[in-house]
Parts: C-alpha cells; structure tokens; sequence
C-alpha cells in the first residue's frame, strides 16, 4: 500500500461499522471517526477533514436517502472530496447528483451484496482516493435506464397530444386539431401521465409536470 488514508466512516449497522474499522486498520488506514447518522457525518467531516468518505445510503432517522444525501452536501462544499458509497441500495436521483458532483473525479458507488472480495473494496477506495471514479455496473445499469429519454414510452398519437398541451391547448382544442372526441383525447391524457410515472397531484399540475417532460426530452 502506498498511502495511509484517514477516513470518516459512516454506517448505522454496529456490526458492520465495527467490521469496516478492524478491515481499513488491517490494511493499514485510519478511521478517525465512525458515525452512525448523516448529521454526525457531517459533522465528522467538518472536524477531522478526512482524506475519504466511506458511507452507507439509508441511515436515521428516516432510513431512505440521509446517507447519500449528506454526500451529496459534502461534495457541494467541497468538490474534491472523495467519497464512496457502500450501500444495499441504488437510490437514483442522489447517486446521479453524487455521480456528476465536482468535476465527476474521486467519487464512487459499490453495492455491499457485490463487493466479491476485500481487495476489491479497498482497491476501490485507493482509486477513489486518488481522484477516480469507481461505479458498480449494476448502478450504472439503474441509472442508464432511468436517464433514458422519458417519452420514448408514448406513442406517436400521445405525443402529438402531449405537444398540444406544451402549447397551452385545452382538451376540446385538442379534440378539434386532431379530429377525435373529447373523451379520446382524455384517455390519451390519462396514458401520458401513467407513462411519465408523474406523482400524485392535481390534474393540472400533473399536466405542467408532463408539459416540462416533454420541453427537456
């Protein structure tokens, strides 16, 4: 090994934080603190100014993104801090904000499940540490599919529908361009807002969350 790191860990799970200190200090690193919320990883980072981070995704008090989030925070201070990521999860819309975060250097995404072997792990946060980018294929995979063009799933008429509401059309506007009822161009409405997987909200909002889908496409 040609580097010592000081490393700012942070895991919720005891066991498997008391196993990530006794392996880094077997291959001759130092965790100068272990931390088991986003909060106090932060916190970490602030008074001990680590060479990397090591953290998992889903911590308290909410168990869903705090983990990654916090990484994401730390990048935005800081953009050359190294950080990797060791999680069960891919959380999509942080990992690709952490991914594209800085200049896109010294920051990596592993999942626990498919780290086959310790050299692997610490041969990755060598990388990381240095400034490169190590991404499991799996989360690559994830993200690739979620990036893709969100309106490839509507047909040739929803989009046609879709392009006169981004116009400011209203249902029987529509049903008068494009010759159909107004109960047809209500169903195409109803498909293009399932297949744009928008969240729950007004009609009306849904329709401007679908208008912006189609201005970014």
């Amino acid at each position: 090994m040609d580097r010592t790191l000081r490393v700012v860990l942070a895991e919720d799970s005891v066991l498997l934080r008391d196993g990530l200190i006794g392996l880094l200090g077997r291959c001759g690193h130092e965790v100068v603190a272990a931390v088991g919320d986003a909060e106090a990883l932060i916190g970490a980072v602030e008074e001990h100014t680590p060479d990397i981070v090591v953290t998992d995704v889903r911590m308290p008090p909410g168990f869903q993104d705090e983990g990654l989030h916090a990484a994401v925070r730390l990048r935005e201070r800081r953009p050359t801090l190294p950080v990797l990521v060791l999680s069960q999860y891919v959380q999509r819309a942080y990992a690709a904000e952490l991914l594209d975060s800085g200049d896109g250097t010294g920051v990596g995404y592993l999942l626990k499940d498919r780290v086959g072997q310790v050299e692997e792990f610490v041969d990755a946060l060598a990388e990381v540490a240095a400034g490169g980018t190590v991404v499991d294929p799996e989360v690559v995979r994830q993200l690739l599919r979620h990036r893709r063009d969100p309106l490839e799933r509507l047909s040739p008429r929803e989009r046609e529908v879709l392009a006169l509401i981004a116009e400011g059309r209203s249902n029987g506007a529509i049903a008068r361009e494009l010759v159909v009822s107004e109960a047809a161009v209500g169903k195409h409405i109803g498909s293009i807002l399932t297949k744009l997987d928008l969240p729950p909200a007004t009609e009306t909002h849904r329709r401007v969350l679908a208008v912006l889908a189609y201005l970014r496409a």
